[in-house]
Order: structure tokens, then C-alpha cells, then sequence
């Protein structure tokens, strides 16, 4: 594997104001991408776009950093789709590939397959898509002829290519893509081994939400004298989405949700959990009350997750109750709430998943249930966005107990000092009462 420094100090930042394109006939791409990108209805190319496709089309290594959402799949299919117009036709080689693009999480592969495909469908391109959970045999038959776009994971890659029904050796560009989150998953030494078979000349492109220290220290094994573009920092994405934190007790969780869920101005939502089988509890307990609800999570064959974020994006489902991992690739237009059902114990994991709402100048709203053992979560969540959570105390479940050791004061009388909900029998008053999270989301706590 090549070993090439990189140094900060040469790291090329490209600012939006001198780099930004109106439209994407200014990128310079080849006429059959601009076909199809215009067909989809495209005509102005996102920041990350603007900045990523430029240097990019010169053949340099791309270190992005970027938010799910921001139209970064586009940034590095385009420029690679361009590469191959401009490079020649011919067969592609035997059992292998010319362009590989590597994801996390099946999901996230086959939508980045499914953009490969809309952008270079007037291209004559021959493309495929190859991850775990699925029968292995249909994938050695597709790559037995060999393809010019491989988007796969990397453990199925590497089954693959230890079947010697995979080669790399003619890859000219490779794409990683969301980093940050295989790293966490546990791929780095796969990742690594797959950067050793690929020929010493080629290009590389890798996008991350974040860069931490071990994404940075992938970088400096994989990259060459990058450009490094970066839009969308946290702050400036979570600025999109209206917080709110609802202190309740653990075992009121399941109730609170039911309750939120009446409202029907939460068109659709997602709504996540830090374990498989709790989004089943959930799941299971919110068919009982009548709402809608799939379920995604590592343990669901890939058929289940195929059709559970389908019927999610078709509306016949309401609620997708999924797990961080699972729900990593999931993108899916009209996503009106986020509610974090558990805090996750990873910040980052927290940005990520309220991103999947509020997208495309939409309004989105993401609601996050916080009990006592996750006041440190919650503390650590807002060190990261360097925001405060406005908290929300007007509803049915309201925990004081959680409140007051979070270290905020917050108003009294809507929960007993004890922990016990507010919504006791007999408080019919507040049964009738409009949503007050709802109306009242203008008012922080004291």
C-alpha cells in the first residue's frame, strides 16, 4: 500500500465565494450526465457539489467533510461518471471494476447505486452493487463479466476477492464514503486491506461527517496531497431543525411517544432507539395503539430492511423505528420529525440523526426523550452542537427528577418531585388540552 504524507499545511481549502457554480452546465461535465441531471429536475449544484466536482475533474485526491443530506453522493458520482466518459469505452475488465465506491451499511450502498444508475443511465455504463446478507452467487455472476462502477461493502468485497471472483487491480478512482462511521463500525482493517490491492495510480475521494483523529489518520494512508473541502459544519446544520428536549422516566418513554404521535402534523417520523431489541419493543407497542410502524435494525434479513424502507418512503408506513447503524443509509425525502426514543452515547451519532430532517429548506422537528441515566448524553450532545437543547416541560410525562439532575431549574407544578408523570388519573384537564409541545416550542425553561 502507498504510504504519502498529509500535511495539513498543503491541504487546499476552496472557498464557496471564488468556486461555487450557478449551474451545472458551468462544471464542465460531459453531455450525457448533464442529459440526466437535467431530466431529474437539477439545476443548481449544492455547496458541497460546487466544491468537490471541480478538483475532482482534475484528477485530485478530495477529502470532504460533509453532513448526510448535503448532496455529497452527487459531488463524487459525477466527476467519476465524467472520468469514465472522458476515458473511453471498451469492456470493462474481467471480474473487476474501474471505479469502486465503498459504504458502511448495505442501505447506504444501494442508494448510492441507485444515483450511479439515474446519472449515467444515457451512458452505457455497466454498474453493480454487492453487500452481505444476500445470496453471494448472483454477485459472482455479475462480476464474472466485470463492471465499470462496483459500490460495495467491504465485507462482502473481501469475500469476493478472497473467492478470486473480485479483482482491483484496474480501479482509477475509489470513493469512501461516510468515513467516519466505518471506522466506527469496525472496517478500518478491512478498509485498509481493499486500499493495498488497488493499483499504485488511481484516484481517491473520501467524504466524512466528521474529522476525528482516526478518520484523519485514514486520510494520511489513503490520501495525496488532497484537496480538502468542508460545508455545512454542525452548527449551521442543526440550525435547520426545531430541538426539544422532554424530560420523562424510563418506564414512561413508550407512553410519551404514543401520546406525541396523536398529533397528526407528525406526518412522518423516525424515530430511533440505541438497541435491536428495544426498536422492537417500540415497534411492537405502537402497532398496538394503531399507528403504523416498521422496523429496521442489524438483526432484520435484508428483504425485511429492503421492504420496511419502502413502505417507509411509499407512506403506507408512518413510523420507522431503527437503530443508528441500521438507519445510517437511510435518505428519505418528507422525513417531518426525528425522535430519539434513547439518547445515543455518541454526540455525533445525535447530528446525524436529526440531519434526516429538515432537509431541502423544509421545516423539521426533532424531539429527543431524556431520563436520568442519559443526563451525561445529553450534556455531552450539547458541548457538541455548542447549543443549549431548549426543554420542553408541558406534557403529560414530565420528569423533575431528570430535569433538576440535568442541572436546569424547570417550571414547577407539571410533575411530582418524586418522577412521577404529571398525567396521573383524574387529570383530565390536561387530556384535553391541545399539544402543548407543540404550541408552546417558542419557550424555553427557566
Amino acid at each position: 500500500m502507498r504510504l504519502i504524507a498529509y500535511r495539513l499545511e498543503n491541504v487546499v481549502r476552496l472557498h464557496k465565494e471564488k468556486h461555487y457554480m450557478s449551474n451545472f452546465d458551468g462544471l464542465g461535465l460531459a453531455d450525457p450526465i448533464l442529459r440526466a441531471i437535467n431530466e431529474q429536475g437539477y439545476s443548481t449544484p449544492t455547496p458541497i457539489q460546487a466544491q468537490a466536482i471541480p478538483p475532482m475533474l482534475e484528477g485530485r485526491d478530495i477529502m470532504g467533510i460533509a453532513q448526510t443530506g448535503t448532496g455529497k453522493t452527487a459531488a463524487f458520482a459525477l466527476p467519476l461518471l465524467h472520468r469514465l466518459a472522458k476515458s473511453g469505452g471498451g469492456r470493462p475488465p474481467q471480474r473487476g471494476t474501474r471505479a469502486l465506491i465503498l459504504a458502511p451499511t448495505r442501505e447506504l450502498a444501494g442508494q448510492i447505486y441507485a444515483c450511479i444508475r439515474t446519472y449515467s443511465q444515457h451512458m452505457g455504463l455497466r454498474s453493480a452493487v454487492v453487500y452481505g446478507g444476500v445470496s453471494i452467487r448472483g454477485q459472482i455472476g455479475t462480476m464474472a463479466r466485470g463492471v465499470d462502477i462496483l459500490v460495495a461493502t467491504p465485507g462482502r468485497l473481501l469475500d469476493l476477492v478472497n473467492q478470486k471472483c473480485a479483482h482491483l487491480n484496474a480501479v482509477e478512482t475509489f470513493v469512501l464514503d461516510e468515513a467516519d462511521r466505518m471506522l466506527d463500525m469496525g472496517f478500518s482493517p478491512d478498509v485498509k486491506r481493499i486500499a493495498a490491492l488497488l493499483p499504485n495510480k488511481h484516484q481517491t475521494a473520501m467524504f466524512s461527517a466528521t474529522m476525528a483523529k482516526t478518520v484523519q489518520g485514514l486520510a494520511e494512508s489513503l490520501l495525496n496531497d488532497p484537496v480538502r473541502v468542508e460545508v455545512a459544519p454542525v452548527a449551521t446544520t442543526i440550525e435547520k431543525v426545531d430541538q426539544r428536549i422532554l424530560f420523562v422516566r424510563k418506564a414512561d418513554k413508550r407512553a410519551l411517544l404514543g401520546g406525541l404521535l396523536k398529533d397528526q402534523e407528525i406526518e412522518r417520523a423516525l424515530v430511533f432507539t440505541r438497541t435491536k431489541h428495544g426498536a422492537d419493543k417500540v415497534a411492537r407497542h405502537l402497532e398496538q395503539k394503531g399507528v403504523r410502524a416498521g422496523v429496521i435494525h442489524g438483526n432484520r434479513s435484508q428483504n425485511q430492511r429492503e421492504r420496511a424502507i419502502r413502505e417507509f418512503s411509499n407512506g403506507r408506513v408512518r413510523v420507522m423505528v431503527a437503530t443508528d447503524i441500521a438507519a445510517r443509509g437511510i435518505d428519505i425525502d418528507g422525513v417531518t420529525h426525528v425522535i430519539n426514543f434513547d439518547l445515543p452515547n455518541e454526540p455525533d451519532s445525535y447530528v446525524h440523526r436529526i440531519g434526516r430532517t429538515g432537509r431541502a429548506g423544509a421545516v423539521g422537528t426533532a424531539i429527543s426523550f431524556c431520563d436520568v441515566e442519559e443526563k451525561a448524553y445529553l450534556l455531552d450532545i450539547e458541548k457538541t452542537i455548542r447549543q443549549r437543547v431548549p426543554v420542553f416541560p408541558d406534557h403529560p410525562f414530565h420528569c423533575d427528577v431528570a430535569a433538576n439532575d440535568a442541572g436546569t431549574t424547570k417550571k414547577k407544578g407539571r410533575g411530582g418531585g418524586n418522577g412521577r408523570p404529571s398525567g396521573d388519573k383524574g387529570n383530565n384537564n390536561q387530556r384535553r388540552r391541545k399539544p402543548q409541545w407543540k404550541r408552546n416550542a417558542g419557550r424555553k425553561a427557566a
